[in-house]
């Protein structure tokens, strides 16, 4: 208490003193379960004073220790927390510098302060993980979800590791576990989608696909998603097609052409369908109706294929020089067309269409390579030595390739994706 309250107490014993001289009345005091004293009536006001005082100095006694108290321990958890972060400071900078061995000592000591220090656990797990000490990192990481269940830090980092060890499925499920904590994280999503290509499952990608798209950040983006989404309805059409599904997949390739009817590989995919379901008859008109369109040679060469199967080549020619009329100058409609030529044995109609294709414009292997085989044929062996020649010193394969509009990688075989670049609808007969 202090001085002020002192003496505001002697003051008021002082008065009750004084009133007690002038007030002798006595009062009965009955005790619970007990006896009846008789007591003045100031007495037990002077009683009753001093012991309320008392209860009043015994709480703020009580108050100022509790204070005390907690400000010891602040002032402990303070030096703490300073000893804490001066190490973690020190941890992050021995990263910065590339130094692990002394992350690993000012790490330690943080633990010893604090053995459920999240940061420090995560980042101790990220030198584990540099090091390729792969189990320990996954080890470090798992104890900061089992301490925050919801720490996207930790369970990304646990994805990571659980990738690069080769467990797919475990690590889909901790994405997952991810996207339900935040279903708008791209980062995730994005690892799930790439998880989901690797394994080829078309049908969940083409669902995931819907959430990456609404999330996409940029208009670019959102055109590089849209177009994914077109590669994997091709390849849910292709897959269903392989496992024998052929209205799951004509379904999907019809769906794919009416979003993008530019989607060259759908209608390749179609054709198949139909050429499976008997009606070879549509599928021919199918191509053509969409050669007429696309001016593909792909879908040329396809229908090519399919007229020679059916026992059809005047159709063929037809479509052939129908298309050389509207365009009398594309050199590689003309040395298609010599092919063909040389595929039904029309060998002067062959040679002939080939010797018009200007070689200065259109130096390629397989032209000079293909007139050397029809040179042979006529046994005009001078003439295809040096056509074989020419194509030897262009160090081409003489086979047609089919080329990557997008990275430019080239395939001997056609395929609806680029293996180099993983784009969709980018192959074209590079003739």
């Amino acid at each position: 208490m202090g001085k002020v309250s002192i003496f505001f107490f002697l003051v008021l014993l002082a008065v009750l003193g004084i009133f007690a001289m002038d007030n002798k009345e006595v009062v009965f005091v009955n005790i619970p379960f007990g006896s009846t004293y008789e007591t003045p009536k100031f007495a037990l006001v002077l009683m009753s004073t001093i012991i309320g005082a008392a209860v009043i100095y015994l709480l703020f006694f009580i108050r100022d220790t509790k204070r005390v108290i907690d400000t010891m321990q602040l002032q402990k958890r303070q030096k703490k927390d300073a000893r804490i972060q001066e190490y973690y400071s020190k941890a992050l900078n021995a990263i910065l510098g590339n130094r692990d061995e002394d992350a690993k000592e000012a790490i330690k000591d943080i633990l010893k302060e604090d053995p459920e220090h999240i940061d420090a656990l995560l980042r101790r797990g990220d030198i584990a993980f540099r090091g390729e000490d792969y189990s320990a990192a996954l080890s470090y990481y798992r104890n900061v979800r089992d301490m925050d269940p919801k720490n996207l830090q930790a369970l990304l980092s646990m994805e990571a590791v659980l990738e690069k060890t080769g467990h797919e499925d475990s690590s889909l499920k901790v994405l997952e576990e991810i996207i339900d904590i935040d279903g708008n994280n791209l980062a995730a999503l994005y690892k799930k989608q790439a998880l989901l290509e690797k394994k080829e499952k078309w049908d969940e990608l083409l669902t995931l696909q819907k959430s990456i798209m609404k999330l996409a950040q940029s208009d670019r983006e959102k055109q590089k998603e849209e177009k994914k989404n077109l590669g994997y309805k091709y390849e849910y059409g292709r897959s269903s097609l392989e496992n024998g599904d052929v209205e799951k997949g004509e379904k999907a390739f019809r769906t794919l052409l009416k979003t993008d009817p530019s989607f060259l590989p759908a209608y390749l995919g179609l054709a198949e369908v139909m050429v499976i379901k008997g009606d070879t008859e549509e599928a021919i008109n199918l191509l053509e109706k969409n050669y007429e369109t696309l001016s593909s040679p792909i879908i040329l060469a396809r229908l090519e294929d399919l007229l020679i199967s059916v026992g059809e080549p005047g159709r063929l020619l037809r479509i052939y020089r129908n298309a050389l009329s509207r365009a009398p100058q594309d050199n590689g409609l003309k040395f298609m067309l010599g092919k063909l030529y040389s595929r039904l044995e029309m060998v002067d109609d062959a040679i002939e269409t080939l010797e018009s294709i200007d070689a200065n414009i259109y130096s390629k292997p397989e032209l000079f390579y293909a007139k050397g085989e029809l040179y042979r044929k006529r046994n005009q062996n001078v003439r295809a030595m040096g056509e074989f020649r020419k194509a030897a010193e262009l160090s081409r394969p003489a086979a047609i390739p089919y080329r990557c509009k997008e990275c430019a990688a080239a395939s001997a075989q056609w395929s609806g994706r680029c293996p180099g670049c993983g784009e969709w609808n980018t192959f074209s007969l590079d003739v």
